[in-house]
């Protein structure tokens, strides 16, 4: 996973039980086409995999701002999305992992301090 999120938008993965009841991992992947055979390469390189489907699907992205907010916690990234012209606020995971880490809170707690300063 840590190999393919260095090329790839995304990566995950789901347990699944293949032909005879056998336990597997699908593995997903997104990507733009200009990676595809590095990504590919990897694949078959680190996994146990000896195929792969492939299907083209269509990706919609929103509009995005991203900031660094001084906050109470500290410094935290959000991105600042826009939907109908309003920007909404998403704190990034890490960033949110990090505050409440370094302050001693649960991610909720840091949270809800953090949405209430922007």
């Amino acid at each position: 996973m840590e190999i393919l999120l260095k090329d790839a938008l995304d990566v995950f993965y789901v347990p699944i039980f293949m032909k005879k009841n056998r336990p597997a991992y699908k593995l997903s992947v997104i990507l733009n086409k200009e990676k595809e055979n590095l990504i590919v390469e990897n694949i078959f390189k680190y996994s146990t995999s000896i195929g792969i489907r492939k299907y083209d699907v269509e990706r919609k992205v929103l509009k995005r701002e991203q900031k660094i907010l001084n906050t109470s916690l500290g410094d935290v990234n959000v991105k600042f999305i826009t939907i109908n012209n309003e920007k909404i606020p998403r704190i990034e995971y890490e960033s949110l992992k990090e505050v409440a880490i370094k302050n001693k809170i649960s991610l909720e707690k840091a949270y809800n301090l953090i949405m209430k300063e922007i």
